[in-house]
């Protein structure tokens, strides 16, 4: 495969930054760096707008569909090059600041350009360009570029992109079940839920196990040194990276030998035991889980043996991690101040409404139950994701076969029309979406007309409830496979291409009788209120305007 430099079928710029004494409250919208998150994403909204004069000045620094934006400049040297972001409908004609760094590719395909940027092989390219704490424009354009054949560079791009959008999807479903949770979580413990105001206010000293030691932290000083510690071994040492995803898991193991372990029994941790992290990242938490072989705890994490009567250590764990009435307490703690630790004086003294049991068992049960769920999901999510990085290193390596790849006929209009981009409001925040639960749900999973007609009835309640948010294919269809997996936890059931076929169809049959219809998007607003349209055809409830 050829490779051929960036400038030999495209161009490289920087964009323009705006003075603050350029800069509106309305007008042209400007794209900062944050106003595109970690994955790439918009994040929905703008915070900076230009007038007519600077955006006319600037024209050619307006962004195009298709483009390619790198970050060019950061205060560390290693973040140079970490955010990027293929520009899609929604950010056309918007001008970019100058932190951000633009790939347009003219002679070749601008989404199987983006794709070989952020494959190992471009990020390395890009690594390589940065001098001091910038990317230049001029070294970019250097960059060479494997280019196949125009027609396989379409194809390579549109199966990479499929993979990347199964991917956005798994993370979705991840960050559903997070909302579930935490408003399962809200509904049944918040001011506002039944039996509040009768529920004992306790510090979390009270709900420990009435025995010497069960809220401890890890051996201090000598006691413990990391020149003890070896990768093998019979007994554990939990640390930050046990607790730091608010879940327990397994991250660096560390062990120390069982002489060791005499010394420091007092700090043994014990299945069902609540670990918080106390330094670093501070305030995660999680519970030890059943099957914990012997194991100690680090000076990093506080350890909680908990009185099962009284307290379940799910529902501490979780109300450690995101109760707000905890989490304000640790604030006050800090003077309001960015934390910079925990000590088990502050855990010991931190008040919590305490539930009956009973209802806390309840919470623990769902707990579990969306738990079985995201592993399903993770599992999915890290398949997706070795999937992408194999096909993108065959790919780009000349290794992958595309005779069994059939050209994509894209239509851009169509797609934009169904909605499967998420647009400027949907990517403000995750849209609570309750579909009813059918009957005979294994039937209609094997059924496909059964399917359709219950497909049908979730459209028509997911629109119901948009109010004012963009309708999207693809956060229809996130809620949906969640919805169809809450409902029967043993099938591993995903939409598939009849499925989409289906809810296109329903789209469209929606538009022509007006229950469903398209408008722009609104960037911002004038001083008088008057709205400003974007670029951007949204579908909303046509009971909105």
């Amino acid at each position: 495969m050829k490779k051929q430099e960036i400038q030999s079928f495209g161009e490289v710029f920087n964009g323009k930054t705006p003075s603050k004494s350029e800069q509106r409250s309305t007008g042209h919208p400007i794209l900062k760096i944050r106003d595109i998150d970690e994955t790439g994403r918009f994040r929905g909204t703008f915070e900076s707008f230009v007038d007519d004069k600077f955006y006319e000045k600037y024209a050619k620094k307006k962004l195009k569909a298709g483009d390619t934006i790198i970050l060019n400049a950061a205060h560390n040297a290693e973040y140079v090059g970490s955010k990027s972001a293929l520009v899609s409908h929604e950010l056309q004609g918007v001008v970019p600041t100058g932190e951000w760094l633009i790939v347009r590719s003219k002679e070749a395909n601008p989404g199987y350009v983006n794709h070989y940027l952020k494959s190992p092989s471009g990020r390395k390219s890009l690594r390589n360009c940065v001098k001091g704490i910038h990317l230049y424009p001029k070294d970019v354009a250097r960059i060479s570029v494997p280019l196949p054949p125009l027609d396989d560079q379409i194809r390579i791009a549109h199966l990479l992109g499929e993979v990347e959008k199964l991917i956005e999807q798994r993370k979705l479903n991840l960050q559903q079940l997070n909302e579930l949770l935490k408003s399962i979580f809200l509904e049944m413990f918040s001011p506002q839920a039944y039996g509040y105001a009768s529920w004992p206010i306790v510090e979390i000293r009270e709900l420990a196990e009435k025995q010497k030691g069960s809220m401890r932290t890890g051996p201090f000083g000598s006691n413990l040194l990391h020149s003890e510690f070896t990768t093998e071994g019979e007994v554990a040492v939990l640390g930050i990276d046990n607790a730091v995803q608010n879940h327990f898991g397994w991250g660096e193991r560390r062990f120390i030998t069982n002489e060791k372990y005499k010394e420091l029994k007092n700090y043994r941790v014990y299945p069902g035991d609540v670990i918080v992290t106390i330094m670093g990242t501070i305030g995660r938490s999680a519970v030890v889980p059943e099957d914990i072989p012997l194991a100690i705890n680090t000076k990093h994490l506080a350890a909680i043996t908990l009185n099962r009567k009284i307290a379940n250590p799910l529902f501490l764990s979780y109300s450690i991690h995101s109760s707000p009435f905890i989490l304000n307490q640790f604030r006050s703690k800090n003077r309001g101040a960015i934390m910079s630790g925990l000590n088990l004086g502050i855990i010991k003294e931190t008040k919590l409404k305490r539930p009956p049991i009973e209802l806390q068992n309840k919470f623990a049960e769902l707990h579990i139950r969306v738990d079985s769920l995201k592993t399903i999901y993770q599992q999915s999510l890290e398949n997706l994701e070795a999937l992408y990085s194999s096909l993108s290193h065959q790919a780009f390596k000349s290794e992958l076969d595309l005779s069994r790849v059939p050209l994509p006929e894209i239509n851009p209009g169509e797609k934009e029309a169904v909605g499967t981009e998420p647009t400027a409001a949907s990517a403000e925040g995750v849209i609570a979406i309750d579909l009813p639960a059918p009957d005979n749900i294994v039937n209609i999973l094997n059924n496909f007309d059964e399917r359709k007609l219950l497909i049908s009835q979730w459209l028509e309640a997911y629109c119901s409830q948009l109010e004012n948010n963009p309708f999207s294919v693809q956060r229809f269809m996130a809620a949906a496979e969640t919805r169809l997996t809450e409902l029967n936890p043993d099938a591993d059931f995903e939409l598939g291409a009849n499925d989409y076929e289906h809810i296109k169809s329903w789209i469209f049959a929606a538009l022509n009788e007006g229950r469903i219809q398209q408008a722009r998007n609104i960037t911002g607003h004038e001083k008088s209120g008057k709205p400003i349209f974007g670029n951007v055809i949204e579908i909303k409830n046509g009971d909105h305007s």
